[in-house]
């Protein structure tokens, strides 16, 4: 009786059934994959910190931990009475500034005031206008908007507080991207390039990310590097991240279960296969490389061998099968 049997996700083996016996016909390969995992954190691609950029008492915060918020929404609000009132008055004083240099245009086109005069009226209505921009500037600096579209992770201060510049209100992160950082020895990276997909699992899904840059461990040197992968759509920050890197390594040998192999002498692994003429027999073999319940061996088997399941506890050496 014969059947296909997937062992592993590198190779499909023949399982054969003889006299109660399972075997398996392999074909020899030049080449194994090796699959290995690198845990790393997920972080948002931008967190900010966001305060006010001048002195005054909070009037409102608009939001609160968790909430969704778009670029440039208003966040929060200073007292701006203060503000407002000194815009007005350098605001009228740059009206009339900008009256008297029209008034004196026309005087000094007709002849009536001298050229100093006009250059006086002129000057009052450069410094008039860059106060009034000033205070401009500063009535909207008493609204604390969304630099990119987010969500806020933290709530430092509350209404009525009265603040000092640079006091942090709020915390913000990117709600559109997150990059998951992982540390990796260089002798990995030798074969990853930048720009190309790379498989994750993070809270049991498979996810693809892009790497995106690498940076070093630290000013003094490594033998790892921080390798930055990107993520297309959004995850929740902190999150565990697993790489699943698999390596393509040149070498000759075939994937056989691990319950078929017996310790042997001097750091071989035996295994019994059925010869042409239905022989049992002892082979030697090396493992390469193994990977849950399987291993990449090589050693004196052949295509075609037909491999037992069990090893010696399954056959008698030198027996024959009918």
């Amino acid at each position: 009786m014969r059947n296909i049997k997937i062992f592993s996700t590198f190779l499909i083996l023949l399982s054969i059934s003889i006299e109660g016996l399972e075997v398996l016909e392999v074909k020899m390969l030049d080449s194994y994959y090796l699959t290995k995992q690198f845990p790393g954190k997920l972080l948002p691609v931008e967190q900010s910190k966001l305060s006010f950029e001048i002195p005054g008492k909070i009037k409102n915060i608009y939001v609160d931990v968790g909430d969704d918020v778009k670029e440039g929404q208003v966040l929060a609000k200073l007292d701006d009475r203060e503000a407002l009132a000194r815009l007005n008055q350098v605001k009228a004083s740059y009206d009339l500034s900008k009256q008297v240099f029209e008034r004196f245009q026309d005087l000094r086109n007709q002849g009536h005031i001298s050229l100093q005069e006009l250059d006086k009226a002129t000057s009052d209505l450069t410094i008039a206008k860059s106060e009034y921009e000033f205070y401009a500037v500063k009535l909207e600096q008493t609204s604390l908007m969304s630099p990119y579209d987010g969500v806020i992770q933290n709530r430092f201060l509350d209404s009525g507080t009265v603040i000092n510049q640079g006091i942090p209100i709020l915390e913000i992160i990117d709600s559109n991207y997150v990059e998951a950082h992982i540390s990796m020895p260089v002798q990995y990276l030798n074969d990853m390039r930048i720009g190309n997909d790379y498989d994750f699992e993070i809270d049991g899904k498979d996810l693809k990310a892009q790497l995106s840059r690498l940076a070093p461990m630290s000013p003094g040197g490594s033998d790892s590097r921080l390798a930055i992968f990107k993520f297309n759509n959004f995850i929740n920050p902190g999150s565990i991240a697993k790489l699943s890197l698999k390596i393509n390594k040149i070498s000759r040998g075939t994937w056989v279960p691990l319950r078929s192999l017996s310790q042997s002498d001097q750091g071989l692994w035996a295994l019994y296969t059925i010869d042409e003429n239905n022989i049992v027999v002892r082979d030697l073999v090396e493992i390469v490389y193994f990977e849950d319940q399987y291993a990449f061996v090589n050693g004196t088997i052949k295509d075609g061998d037909l491999i037992v399941l069990g090893g010696a506890a399954k056959i008698i050496p030198g027996k024959r099968i009918n």
